[in-house]
């Protein structure tokens, strides 16, 4: 019978095929994971955002990979609420994503339950040369929950994570 931690270290294995730095359990999709007592497994996750064109690939990633190891029948639970946050991602992880070179997102803003379309963004800190002298170009990066920034310093273009 596998247990609860060694399917959780499975998963952070798995990447997300958005942002392949890191893994779906890093960035905060996969919520829980269970096992029942014919050692099948539950894994319940939270996709980014509610059409996130990823969520299919991670499905199939996360249940081929446990399907790998042998869990005999992995089951997979979508929550959507509490809605995923970026305040779900680890500094570690963060970490990782600046030095992938992909700015890490600040805290999310909490003065409202809903999310408002559109949030005044401070200067982020590029990931290249660390200065905060960057200008917002685009709402939107190579993905929706990314925006491209480029840096006045070091001149380099990059994508900063949006807080969500």
């Amino acid at each position: 019978m596998v247990a609860r931690e060694q399917v959780l270290a499975w998963l952070d294995e798995v990447k997300d095929p958005e942002v392949p730095v890191l893994s779906v359990v890093e960035l905060g999709v996969v919520r829980d994971a269970s096992v029942g007592a014919g050692g099948d497994v539950t894994v319940t996750i939270t996709p980014t955002y509610s059409g996130c064109p990823a969520l299919r690939v991670i499905e199939e990633s996360i249940r081929d990979a446990l399907l790998e190891r042998g869990v005999g029948q992995v089951t997979l639970h979508t929550v959507y609420s509490p809605a995923w946050t970026t305040d779900w991602i680890p500094a570690a992880a963060k970490a990782k994503l600046e030095a992938y070179g992909i700015a890490p997102p600040g805290p999310a803003a909490t003065e409202s339950e809903l999310v408002p379309l559109r949030r005044a963004v401070a200067s982020v800190r590029c990931p290249w040369c660390h200065s905060t002298r960057t200008v917002l170009r685009s709402e939107f990066g190579s993905t929706a929950c990314k925006a491209l920034w480029s840096c006045d310093d070091c001149g380099q273009p990059f994508e900063a994570f949006k807080a969500i």
